[in-house]
């Protein structure tokens, strides 16, 4: 489908949990992946490679949270999930993200003051090896998941990491609208609410 200004779109249909209906939503043909990980048995990695691949990012640069009684647990990535939670009262830009239920955008991170001990955990820490230190985040977009009476239930969070902000690309607006876009349907993915 050929939408006015020339984007290619698709349509994408869910299922409308409420009320047993699916639900037409239009996307942009770039996002049509993310149809592939909406339904049930999708693990919350699943969710989170095409969520990658759609944003040119490595997995581990996506994270996945879900409130529950007032903080932020880690849904993705996976090492994160018993490493502690973020209290919606904290300074963390994803309570901010919560609280205030808006997109943001960070191309300068690095400087942006911000609570780093989650960029510091290592993925695999029994390894025998000593692997390096993650790379601190660069970049990072960060928005709210909203249910469909506006109510938060998560933040998705993509960033690029990398030692010098230099070699990390900036996000843009577009990059922004479209995770807003995946947001939106994100929350009654099973991948966030089962996990």
């Amino acid at each position: 489908m050929l939408r006015g200004n020339g984007e290619l779109c698709g349509l994408l249909m869910t299922q409308n949990n409420d009320h047993g209906m699916m639900e037409e939503i239009v996307l942009p043909e770039h996002l049509l992946p993310l149809g592939s990980v909406l339904g049930q048995g999708v693990t919350a990695l699943d969710l989170c490679m095409v969520l990658a691949k759609i944003f040119r990012v490595q997995y581990n640069e996506v994270a996945l949270l879900r409130l529950e009684g007032g903080l932020l647990r880690f849904v993705f990535p996976e090492h994160l999930r018993t490493t502690g939670a973020i209290p919606l009262s904290s300074k963390a830009v994803a309570a901010h993200t919560a609280l205030s239920k808006k997109a943001e955008i960070f191309n300068n991170f690095a400087r942006v003051k911000h609570a780093s001990i989650f960029e510091t955990i290592k993925a695999d820490a029994n390894s025998s090896d000593e692997p390096a230190a993650p790379s601190p985040i660069q970049k990072l977009m960060s928005v709210p998941i909203m249910s469909p009476d506006s109510a938060v239930v998560g933040v998705i969070q993509i960033s690029r990491k990398g030692l010098d902000p230099k070699f990390a690309q900036d996000f843009s607006r577009e990059d922004l609208h479209d995770l807003e876009l995946a947001a939106g349907l994100l929350a009654t993915a099973p991948a966030l609410l089962a996990n």
